[in-house]
Parts: C-alpha cells; structure tokens; sequence
C-alpha cells in the first residue's frame, strides 16, 4: 500500500469514528492521534534496526510532547487505528494491537512485569477502549470486545466482550449491545425532574 493510500485510510477511518471530524484537510492539520500514529510509523521502522532505536526513542518522545500520545516504538499496530482525543494515551514496548482498534484518551496499554518479555496486551480487531481504561500485563482483549470507561483489565477476555469495573470482569455481548445504549432522540435527563 503506498504511502499516500495509507495516509487516505487514516483520514477515513478518523471521519468514520469521530462524528465530530468535518473534513479531511481540517483532520490532517489538527487530529493529534493521526500525528501520533504516523510518527509512530516513522518510528517503528527505525526501531527495527538496532543502530536506530535511539533515535526512534527521541523521536517518539518529541511526538509525545508534541501530542500527548506515547506509543513506544517497539509497539505493532495495525491498520485503521483511531485514537479519538489521544491526550494521556501510553502504548508500552510489546504492545501489539490489531486493525481497526479505537482508543479514547487516557487509556494506558501497560506492563506488569520488569522482565524483557513480552509483557504488554495484545488488542485484536475491532476492539474499542472507552476513555481512562488501563489493561495491564500480556492480556489478549478478544476480537470485536468494548473496554468500559475506566476500567482496570488484567485478565484476558474472549471475542465480542463487554468488560468493565475495578478489576474488570466481562460478559458477551450480544447483539443488542452494538446499539447506542441511549438513543439521544428519545433521552429525557433526568435532572429536569429535579
């Protein structure tokens, strides 16, 4: 794939999660988690050559005060990844993450271990990571799973899970839950009672 075509892919994936996103130019210049992700890019490919690791860890370390995004460039991350704000998010070392991924800001994809292993989550496709959730260890967070808000996952969870609370736990989901839980049109908060 060129690099022209990625960068098209990126630009649509971030217009199809972010209702917020009004076009691709506007999202070029101002989307954080895209500049993350494509120094990341730059960085892991450096990082596969020995004499370049330091460097790409410079490198990835200006992007992170430049976005507020951390991703280690030892990290594998798939296609059409979204982060949506990006401010807070730290991808450790032996990350590995799948293709079309989503994570909001605050998510951490951390280590439990000080041992050089692989000793960071694997996030397969379709995974969604709610804001401020932190999964730790070498986990595999299954296919098509959504991490709730805040959540602390340091268990694996299979395909199509729901996991939420401290620690986390999950369920299936089914097919009602890839519903919007609150149809705005029909919301009534409950404050106007008060």
């Amino acid at each position: 794939m060129s690099l022209l075509a990625r960068l098209r892919e990126d630009l649509d994936a971030a217009a199809s999660h972010d209702p917020a996103a009004r076009g691709s130019f506007e999202n070029f210049v101002v989307y954080s988690g895209l500049h993350a992700i494509w120094m990341h890019r730059v960085t892991h490919r450096m990082w596969a050559r020995p004499a370049l690791r330091f460097p790409a860890r410079v490198l990835s370390q200006v992007t992170r005060f430049a976005t507020g995004i951390e991703i280690h460039p030892g990290a594998t991350i798939g296609r059409r990844f979204f982060i949506d704000h990006g401010m807070g998010v730290v991808i450790g070392e032996t990350a590995e993450i799948g293709n079309d991924v989503m994570l909001y800001h605050g998510v951490t994809l951390g280590g439990r271990s000080l041992a050089k292993v692989k000793r960071h989550p694997t996030i397969c496709d379709g995974v969604t990571v709610g804001a401020g959730a932190k999964i730790l260890g070498p986990v595999v967070i299954g296919a098509n799973s959504a991490v709730g808000a805040n959540a602390v996952v340091v268990k694996d969870a299979p395909a199509d899970s729901i996991i939420t609370g401290i620690p986390a736990t999950w369920r299936h989901r089914d097919t009602k839950m890839t519903q919007p839980a609150v149809d705005p049109a029909e919301y009534v908060d409950p404050a106007i009672y008060i």
